[in-house]
């Protein structure tokens, strides 16, 4: 399964930092300049800046594992985002 979601923020650099360091303390986490790779014991996830914001994709085995990673990376991203009133996500479907 693979999903994701896009996040408007003129902030997404920064965001993306806070949220590879964080993350990176807990997890495995490949960062670049423009994009992290998260390794989840449900799943993988990528984060990456876009010109509008982030993209996130989440990718899991199975649907439980699926929404769980969902939870974690909304959860910290709106956390993390707090001061530009971040509104929830919306998640897609996505083939690749």
């Amino acid at each position: 399964m693979r999903q994701t979601a896009e996040f408007p923020t003129a902030r997404g650099p920064q965001l993306l930092a806070t949220m590879s360091k964080h993350f990176a303390n807990k997890i495995g986490v490949d960062m670049q300049d423009d994009r992290s790779r998260f390794h989840f014991e449900m799943g993988e996830a990528e984060i990456e800046t876009t010109a509008e914001g982030l993209r996130l994709t989440a990718e899991a085995p199975e649907e439980g594992g699926m929404d769980l990673l969902r939870n974690v990376l909304e959860s910290h991203l709106l956390r993390f985002a707090h001061r530009e009133d971040p509104q929830p996500l919306d998640w897609s479907s996505a083939t690749g």
